[in-house]
This record gives C-alpha cells, structure tokens and sequence, in this order.
C-alpha cells in the first residue's frame, strides 16, 4: 500500500510551531505520512505575491487531506478570506468542530462532549449579493440556502451521530422569523431526520440554544445549524471546554477534507515559544479518524489528556509557565 501523503500549511504567526509539534507527536504515535509541505496567507504573500498560490490549490486538490495552521487574511484591502476561498474551491461543505473537556484546564464547566456541525458553503457566508450603496447609507448581503445544500449536511449530521453512537442531534435554526431560508432549513433537516429513527431529533431556535449552552451544556450531543449561526456557536462551545486553544476544526467535503487549528495566527507571541499547540494536535486526531486510524488518534488523545491533567510542562493558557517545546516533549514522552 502507498504511503498517504498530507499536504501542511503552517500558516503564520504561531503556525510553524504549533503545526510542527503536532507533526512530531503524529511521528512519535507511529503516524508513516509523507508529508507536502506549501505556503498560503501572509508568508505565501510575500513570496509570491498571493495568499492562495496555484501550487498551494494544487497539493491540497492532489494529495485530499490537508493540515493547516492559523492563517493571517489581511483585513480589508478587498482580501477574501482564505478559509471561505478554500471551502468553495474544494466543496468543503461540513464544518465539524468537536469539544471535549480535559481536565486540566481552566475550563468553567466539566463533562462537554459536544460536535457542531454547521453547513460551510452556503447561507450568508455565500457572499451573494453583498453591497453598499454609493452613499455609504445603506448595505445589503443575501443568504441563500438550498434544499440540496440543507440536506447534504442534515444526512451528514445524522451520518455521523450514528458512526460514533451519539443518542441526539438538535437542528438549531430561526425559522420563526427567517420564513424563508431559516425554515427551508428546517423543513429539510426534519424531513431528514425521519430516516434515522434511531437518534433522537430535537430543535432549537438559535437564541434559545446559546442560552442553554451556558445554562446546561450537557444536554447537547451533536448540533447541525446554518453557517452563520454555527460559526457563533461553535466558538461559544470552545468557550465551555476552555477556548480556543482546545478546539479543533475539520472541513470536509465529497473527497477532500482540511483539518485545522481554529484560533488565530497570535502574532503578538509568534517566535516566543508559548503557544499551546493543543488545537492543531486535536486536529490531526480528527483527521486520523476520518483516515480511520482510530488506535493511532485514541493513542493521541489519552497522552494529551494525561499531560493537561497532570499540569506537566502546560502552557500559560493552561495554568502552566511552559513554552510549546516543553509541551510536545511531554507529549512525546508519554507516546
């Protein structure tokens, strides 16, 4: 069997480190990946001249599997996001963004297991129609949803609720105001719902939910939502299991699929050594489930739960006076 080559971003700022630590504990769980390594955001910018070079779409289209480091878009200047670029590009329709509590960490709640999985291509991050009038008086952005689209990441939701023996799935929406497109949404996603008998449906005004998540988080077990909402919610669960800093992010499409940290690039600490690099390495976990090597990620998973728990060698973030380095040899150690 040909070895798996994945394609690596590290990205800006923290990135390299962050994104090299994780390459080297995949190494240490016995991971054989040949690995391609290319450029996008502001490092690819000033090489080439491009956030996105041709090269870069190139490797990730070739090798299917891609891990990525924060990205740095430059603000203004007419720049698109990089990550929305690359979720058209490839159809990268589903945004799953698991929390899992460690204990450890400086987290105000215990016991969350929750995945968000929110549609990724579509609704108002489609930037249909997005325009300002000339008088600077009035803006205006569409949000379009389509029944295909709906369904697409309802089956995927269900799909996965029932791979990993999940009991629930909420539909999280605002049907009773968006008519329209929230309630397309809706009807789509229970239509959906009636094919899988065996997982519990539930549904949530999007108001509604963030209020429970702060007021009772463990009611929640998978949620499916709409792209705006669940970049919103998603990041409130971050917020339940301790930030950013402990929350990967996978975006998958029909045969393609990007796994990354989901902060940001941190530039004012890039270079000093202090970043956690726990988010990128629970991103190559998810990327080694969706490769099915299950062994290989709980391997992961247990020896990262073993360090934050036992505060060896933590980051500042996470209570501890450590730098990235120290962080991944205890990682290693324990591997």
């Amino acid at each position: 069997m040909s070895k798996q080559t994945i394609t690596v971003i590290k990205g800006d700022g923290i990135g390299p480190s962050i994104v090299e630590a994780a390459i080297e504990v995949l190494a240490k769980a016995g991971c054989d990946f040949d690995y391609e390594y290319v450029d996008a955001g502001l490092t690819a910018l000033e090489k080439t001249g491009e956030l996105l070079p041709q090269a870069t779409l190139d490797a990730i289209a070739r090798n299917k599997i891609t891990l990525k480091g924060p990205l740095t878009t430059p603000v203004g200047d007419g720049f698109t996001s990089i990550n929305v670029t690359l979720r058209k590009q490839f159809s990268l329709y589903a945004n799953v963004r698991p929390v899992i509590s460690f204990k450890g960490t400086k987290a105000r709640y215990e016991n969350i297991d929750i995945i968000t999985i929110r549609e990724n291509t579509e609704g108002m991050y489609s930037g249909h129609r997005q325009q300002v009038s000339e008088d600077g008086l009035i803006a205006e952005a569409s949000s379009i949803i389509t029944r295909e689209g709906a369904e697409r990441i309802a089956v995927f939701a269900f799909e996965t609720a029932r791979r990993e023996n999940r009991k629930k799935v909420t539909i999280v929406h605002k049907a009773n105001i968006l008519k329209s497109t929230s309630g397309l949404f809706l009807k789509t996603a229970r239509e959906v719902a009636t094919r899988y008998p065996d997982i519990e449906t539930q549904e949530m005004i999007v108001d509604n939910t963030c209020m429970q998540l702060v007021m009772n988080p463990q009611q929640f077990d998978v949620i499916v939502t709409t792209n705006l909402f669940g970049d919103i919610l998603s990041d409130l669960c971050a917020g339940l299991v301790g930030g950013l800093g402990m929350a990967p992010g996978a975006n998958i499409g029909k045969d393609c699929a990007i796994f990354e940290a989901v902060h940001g690039s941190a530039p004012d600490i890039a270079g000093k050594n202090l970043a956690n690099p726990s988010s990128v390495i629970l991103a190559s976990i998810q990327m080694l489930e969706y490769l099915k090597m299950q062994d290989k990620a709980e391997k992961i998973r247990a020896a990262l739960a073993d360090v934050i728990a036992s505060g060896d060698r933590t980051t500042r973030d996470l209570g501890g006076s450590f730098g990235t380095t120290d962080f991944t040899q205890a990682m290693l150690e324990r591997l």
